[in-house]
């Protein structure tokens, strides 16, 4: 981060000094968890469900913090503090304060990235195509909502040439208001899923936010949009530069001659009007090409050679844990963790990732609960199990009782899957479920859990709890 004095800090964020307000030296980070915060920090304190952040101001300060950001008055407090009425507005307050400055006197490239799937490996991916164009800063991990955008811009310097920044939405409005942080040059949209549809309402409602990317380009931006997936296609009308990317014949980077082996990896010719390349891509599953297409478009943009982009995503592995993670274990089994989080969209790529990689092998899903699907819930878990047996998954381990609908749409079309109330019946069933050869696919929503299965899994020799 740029260095603020809490003075500055103030006068950002529109809140009043107080506490020992002797020091104003400066502030060169922002954390929000306490055990974080080192010696110049600055401590914005965050009301939870679970625990409050003006609770920590004592641990803060022992770690380092040289002032915080508070809600309340906070009588004894042991360091400066600014006190506003939200503590969260004020953190987007001063993430778009310091991208204002950045943006003002250096050379920095804001890509922002959106869509129902493949954000993180997106962003992962540019992350290292973009590194030799200079210092990069990218989200820890999902760091992608009104919190984690704001910290992620909130690293930046003045050394700073490119911020990647994912932006998630779970309600219209939501890109908007990050936008309004940090306004991309380059506004990478993916795809339109079946997410979130109960903040959402339906497949149209999640297009209308989706589209808040675009609209909110900083001037002269530039919109990078699939186009295989006609809601986003359609989404050029509301920018006045695009570049487009997918598999379709028009697209201005795309895949040709795709085939996909039964070890999951694609191989595709990228072309785009710089030239073509060969390429077998680093990440496991037919559904990255459509992220790599995104980045690669994203990377000759901003001048990146077409062969080093080629080299560079041949070698490319997963950076961000439970996304197509692959384990070969001693017994034969192979283990596809995906288990980071799951959509009707998303689970159906991973659903036909498997089936390819299991080819002449026994197939095994193992789905938890797609959470957030509001009234659309059963019938989206029903056609996730239908979509199982027109891909010839042989055995279907279904967790959770929202996910039961799946159990009885593959039942229904004669197909063998079994049930579990939770992680350790699951576990129980896997027992004596797997076999040596088989591939077995872990996914499910992040609220279920389900990913520490993933993890057991990846790291027994033999079955669940076998001896």
């Amino acid at each position: 981060m740029i260095a603020l004095t809490p003075t500055e800090v103030a006068a950002i964020t529109g809140g009043e000094l107080g506490g020992p307000v002797a020091s104003n030296d400066p502030l060169t980070s922002v954390v929000i968890d306490s055990r974080a915060a080192t010696a110049g920090a600055l401590f914005v304190a965050l009301p939870g469900e679970h625990v409050d952040g003006h609770d920590y101001l004592e641990a803060a300060a022992a770690g380092g913090a040289g002032a915080a950001i508070v809600s309340r008055d906070v009588p004894g407090a042991p360091l400066p503090y600014v006190r506003v009425a939200d503590t969260a507005a004020a953190l987007a307050d001063l993430a778009r304060e310091v991208l204002a400055r950045l943006r003002a006197t250096g050379q920095v490239v804001v890509v922002g990235i959106t869509g129902s799937v493949g954000k993180t490996t997106t962003k992962d991916l540019l992350s290292v195509l973009l590194a030799p164009l200079g210092n990069l800063v990218a989200p820890v991990a999902s760091f992608n909502n009104e919190i984690g955008l704001p910290l992620t811009v909130l690293r930046a310097d003045h050394d700073t040439r490119v911020l990647v920044l994912e932006m998630g939405a779970d309600a219209p409005g939501n890109l908007t208001f990050l936008t309004s942080i940090a306004a991309p040059d380059v506004a990478v949209e993916l795809i339109v899923g079946h997410a979130h549809l109960g903040g959402f309402g339906s497949i149209e409602g999640v297009a209308t936010a989706k589209a808040e990317l675009v609209q909110g380009l900083a001037p002269g931006g530039i919109a990078v949009l699939n186009a295989d997936d006609v809601r986003v296609a359609s989404m050029a009308t509301l920018a006045e530069r695009v570049l487009t990317f997918g598999r379709s014949e028009n697209a201005d980077v795309r895949a040709a001659e795709v085939a996909t082996g039964t070890d999951g990896h694609a191989e595709l010719t990228l072309v785009a009007e710089q030239g073509q390349a060969r390429l077998r891509l680093g990440l496991a599953g037919d559904h990255h090409i459509t992220n790599a297409l995104a980045a690669a478009t994203v990377a000759l943009h901003l001048g990146r050679p077409l062969d080093e982009i080629a080299t560079t995503l041949a070698a490319a592995a997963p950076l961000s844990p439970h996304r197509m993670h692959l384990t070969d274990r001693a017994d034969g089994i192979r283990v596809i963790d995906d288990a980071y989080n799951a959509n009707p969209t998303s689970m159906r790529a991973a659903l036909v990732a498997l089936a390819a990689m299991a080819s002449d092998r026994r197939s095994v899903a193992v789905v938890g609960e797609m959470l957030e699907l509001g009234p659309e819930s059963a019938h989206e878990h029903a056609e996730i199990g239908r979509c199982a047996q027109e891909l010839g998954i042989d055995e279907v381990v279904v967790v959770g009782r929202e996910a039961r609908p799946l159990l009885e749409a593959v039942l229904d079309a004669g197909g063998s899957a079994t049930y579990a109330d939770d992680l350790e019946g699951a576990e129980r069933l896997l027992t004596t479920l797997l076999e040596p050869g088989d591939v077995v696919l872990v996914k499910g929503s992040n609220g279920t859990g389900l990913y520490r299965l993933a993890e057991a899994l990846a790291a027994a020799t033999s079955p669940v709890g076998a001896p």
